[in-house]
């Protein structure tokens, strides 16, 4: 557990175990706006590691760990370069960038901006700019303004997560009583949602993308998956694999992390 200075104030904190097998293949994860390393460490970078494979898991400036100063700006263009600063710095052999939601495309632009990479996995990420997608964007700002990540998780999670998280886990929101507080528009939530979530390049030059790239999708997730956006833009990869989980939703570490680490795992073997 590091953090790397990018300023008096500000940082990345990160957590990086190198490759002990003879691949020498790294996965380097990339959270969504709301996530932390947490996501993959809880259960995939673990069993990753068991198998031999290095890890290299990070928070965005913003996130949990990673400070930043009360002046910068955390849109899109800031987290990129921030991964590429960390990518540089720590060198982790052969990486396999992983990313989340909008995770993916910041992995994506790290590695059409010069990041060295083996292999690239766009986890629920394809998608296309648009009014409803910025619309979208718009609203997960607005209810975190309204009553904090208490009510976008009451609001948004029945439609992002999977039928089976959702029974295991309704007891434990929209319950009564509960009082909404906005949330600090200084922190790094906030921010985050409100800037990189508002700033971020949808229209990636997807035929550019030369490594080889698993795409995979969980079929539950009712707010960003297009299914017809998803099979165009997978049709602009050059080197693409597609994995399909019809049990999963928009946060599949969360939902079913043992069959995305057995998709990663069946990757890393190609990769090789």
């Amino acid at each position: 557990m590091s953090v790397l200075e990018l300023g008096p104030t500000d940082g990345l904190y990160y957590e990086f175990s190198p490759p002990g097998n003879k691949s020498g293949i790294t996965f380097a994860f990339f959270n969504a706006l709301t996530g932390d390393t947490t996501s993959w460490e809880a259960q995939i970078a673990p069993a990753l590691r068991q198998e031999g494979y290095g890890t290299l898991a990070y928070n965005m400036r913003g996130q949990a760990n990673s400070p930043f100063s009360a002046g910068v700006q955390l849109d899109a263009q800031l987290v990129v370069e921030d991964a590429l600063r960390l990518l540089q710095q720590v060198r982790p052999p052969r990486p396999v960038l992983v990313g989340l939601s909008i995770g993916g495309l910041f992995a994506a632009q790290s590695f059409l901006k010069g990041a060295e990479a083996a292999g690239l996995v766009l986890i629920n990420t394809l998608r296309k700019d648009g009014a409803r997608l910025r619309w979208i964007g718009d609203a997960l700002v607005r209810a975190v303004e309204v009553g904090g990540l208490e009510l976008f998780r009451d609001l948004f999670l029945p439609l992002l997560m999977n039928e089976d998280w959702l029974a295991a886990q309704r007891e434990n929101f929209v319950k009564a009583g509960t009082v909404y507080t906005p949330l600090d528009r200084s922190s790094g939530h906030y921010k985050l949602l409100a800037e990189a979530g508002r700033t971020a390049d949808w229209n990636l030059a997807y035929e550019k993308i030369s490594i080889p790239t698993l795409v995979i999708t969980g079929l539950q997730d009712h707010v960003f998956l297009e299914k017809d956006a998803v099979e165009e833009l997978l049709a602009r990869l050059p080197k693409v694999q597609r994995v399909d989980l019809p049990e999963a939703g928009h946060l599949i570490p969360a939902e079913q992390p043992q069959l995305l680490t057995d998709a990663l795992l069946a990757f890393a073997k190609e990769v090789e």
